[in-house]
This record gives C-alpha cells, structure tokens and sequence, in this order.
C-alpha cells in the first residue's frame, strides 16, 4: 500500500508541474516560466515554434532532404571546362602559366553549410604550394584553403583546412595524397549596413575529415595574396567558387544547405561590455 501511494504523489507531482498529465499535454510547455533575453519567448515556452523536419541522409557525408546538391550540370566553368567522369569534377590540365579555370556555381548564396569531397593528384608533385593547391571560396571572395597537406611543409597560414592568409588550421588532419577528403564548412556572410559600413564579420567553422580545423573563425576580409585582407561592401549572396590553381585537384558529392537568418548566432544583450 505504501509504494502505490508514492506512485500516486509522483503522478500528482507531475501533475502540478505541468498543469495537466505530464503524458496527455497538447502543447508540451509552460507559461509561467521567466522570459528570456530578446523578449520573445519564456524558458520553454509551449507556443515556440517545432523546429522544420529534416530527413538526414542513410549513409554519412550523403545530402540530406532539404539540402541543394551540386552536380556537375551546377557549374560553369571561367575558362577551359573541367574534367568530368562518373561524379567527379576535375581541374583541366593547362599549361605553365595559361589561363586559370575556375569553376562557378550558377546559383548564389550567402549563408549555408557546405559539404564537399576532394582529392588531391596521386604520385604528388612539387613542393610546398606547388602541390595539389586548390580553394573553396565562398560568395568568390572568401577562401578556405585546399592542398596537399601530407608531409608537404608549407607556411602556416597556406596549408589546408586553412583560411588562406590568416588563420591556420587548429591541427593537420589531412590525408595522404589520392585518398578522398571532406569539408564540411558552417559559412556565416558579413553584414553590411546601408552606407557599406562593416556591422559583423564573415565567420567559418571548418571540419576537414571529421576533425574541426577553424571554430567559428571571424574573417579579416576578402582573401588576397600577400597583403592583410580587407571588407569592401557587396550583396546578400553571391556563387561558391572552386579554384583552379594549376593542380588536378578533384571534387565530388558536393551539396549545400541555405542557412536561415534565425542560424546565425546572436550575441547576449551586453555580452563583452
């Protein structure tokens, strides 16, 4: 007798907490919780909206069911098109000193999730930045960096999983040379205000194989070769772009997912003041 009246606290318990059974709410949630920063919503507010379902793929690296993949057919090439064979994107050859080939998205886009497989030429030639060198670039002016990284010393700021001129990678976690990698890359645009005045930088978090190589990294600018980058105002979105650095660097089961504004992270009311 004694057990089943705990038994009948608890349930009541519950009860007094939620307003009703705990297993038999409509709207699973409470109002009389303390509002929190922004003014919006209460601590678990029952009228929050769900979060959009979203079917992950079966297998990992797959796109999953709200993402825009982007086969070959999503990409125009700047110059001499690029080798295309069973899904894989590979940089032309061209001669010493011809015309770079980048390779463009035809849709633009700001802030997204990327997801991108790449492969750097097998037996590896050149040294340094002369080997398998490539770039991810977003809105065709920020870079994360693409290279053969396996034993291949080159200068920090270089390498791959870097943001090219700035900021290396928090650790090497690249792979032999003709061994399939990935990026999966959280890209954050900047914001702009009418006037052009920069309100918040571009940031990147970075995993390269699985392992994360850039934390949510605020950007210095547009990347450019051997000067501190810098922000000039531009759109909301623009194309992704896959560099042509006169290394077969290839590229394959490449996808993206448009974040919305409410994924980008919002600093506390007087946070750091």
């Amino acid at each position: 007798m004694t057990r089943v009246r705990m038994v009948g606290c608890v349930a009541a318990s519950l009860i007094a907490m939620t307003g009703g059974p705990a297993f038999a709410q409509d709207k699973p949630g409470f109002k009389d919780t303390p509002m929190l920063p922004g003014g919006k919503w209460l601590v678990h507010d029952s009228d929050r909206p769900a979060p959009t379902v979203t079917t992950p793929a079966a297998a990992p690296g797959g796109a999953p069911s709200d993402a825009v993949v982007l086969s070959s057919d999503a990409w125009k090439a700047e110059g001499a098109p690029w080798q295309v064979e069973g899904g894989v994107m590979t940089v032309p050859a061209r001669a010493q000193g011809g015309t770079e080939s980048n390779l463009v998205s035809r849709q633009s886009f700001g802030d997204v999730q990327l997801h991108l497989e790449f492969r750097s030429p097998t037996p590896p030639s050149g040294t340094s930045q002369d080997r398998g060198n490539s770039g991810v670039w977003f809105m065709q002016r920020y870079e994360v960096q693409v290279l053969d990284g396996y034993q291949n010393p080159t200068y920090a700021d270089g390498t791959v999983g870097a943001v090219y001129g700035w900021k290396p990678p928090l650790v090497n976690a690249a792979r032999k040379p003709g061994e399939w990698q990935s990026y999966d890359i959280v890209f954050e645009r900047p914001r702009f205000a009418a006037d052009g005045k920069l309100l918040r930088p571009a940031y990147v978090t970075v995993f390269l194989n699985g392992v994360v190589v850039q934390n949510h990294q605020a950007l210095l600018g547009a990347t450019i070769y051997r000067k501190v980058a810098s922000y000039q105002a531009h759109g909301d979105a623009a194309p992704l772009q896959l560099q042509d650095h006169g290394s077969a660097v290839s590229y394959r089961n490449i996808w993206v997912r448009p974040l919305p504004e409410a994924a980008i992270a919002q600093d506390l009311p007087g946070a750091g003041k």
